[in-house]
């Protein structure tokens, strides 16, 4: 009685194409992964600092104290860089003569929208390789799968008695393809899912706390002294 094929000796097997085929889904797989723990350790760390820096930010320190201990730091986090931003410009634009405050405000709305959309793309860099790995490993699978059960049936035509033990194992290696394609397209699909949808949380609230920002200074360019709008 023939042994089975172990899945590796079905891989060794198979043609050169469906071999091909496997090696970068694996590849894709492998990549995916790396990319997947790399989000997921990100946007944790991301959450992580918002809710400091929100829970600081409401503590009822001095926003200008604040402003200048974050300009000595040599590297911020993207709120610190959205309020920085901000804030810069807002001192920059009040320190000009004969700048109404809707100048100051706009100026200021521009510089954290800037480093707003600068946060969003870091935040979503990969995700677009896990949406592609989940929507064509399949077919690349099925692209194997397809070729080797066309092998597996041009070698059938050959043979003059065809058995089911002919042309199992050619089949067998055909749909290992399948399998290794669902195996990189399941988790890049979620994985993609899951981090698309933490971005959007976390852009709602970088949204918040810049209307936040805003409304605060908004107050403070009209109280100025000399501000003709103020008065």
């Amino acid at each position: 009685m023939n042994q089975p094929l172990s899945v590796y000796e079905l891989i060794a097997n198979a043609s050169l194409l469906v071999q091909g085929v496997m090696a970068i889904l694996v590849l894709a797989s492998v990549v995916s992964w790396m990319m997947i723990l790399q989000r997921w350790s990100l946007l944790r760390r991301a959450k992580q600092e918002i809710d400091a820096f929100e829970d600081h930010f409401w503590s009822g320190i001095d926003l200008r104290g604040l402003y200048q201990d974050l300009s000595q730091e040599e590297q911020l986090n993207g709120i610190e860089e959205i309020f920085v931003a901000g804030f810069r410009e807002y001192t920059r634009l009040s320190e000009q003569p004969g700048v109404d405050a809707e100048a100051i405000m706009q100026g200021t709305q521009r510089a954290m929208r800037v480093m707003l959309m600068r946060e969003e793309a870091r935040l979503e860099t990969h995700l677009p390789f896990l949406a592609t790995v989940g929507s064509t490993s399949p077919y690349i699978g099925l692209f194997g799968t397809v070729w080797g059960i066309m092998n597996s049936f041009r070698s059938l035509a050959n043979m003059t008695q065809a058995t089911l033990a002919s042309v199992a194992p050619g089949i067998s290696e055909a749909l290992i393809a399948t399998a290794m394609g669902l195996f990189a397209a399941i988790p890049a699909v979620i994985g993609y899912n899951r981090f698309s949808a933490n971005v959007d949380v976390l852009m709602k609230r970088y949204e918040g706390f810049c209307d936040e920002v805003t409304a605060i200074l908004h107050r403070a360019a009209h109280a100025r002294p000399g501000n003709s709008e103020g008065t």
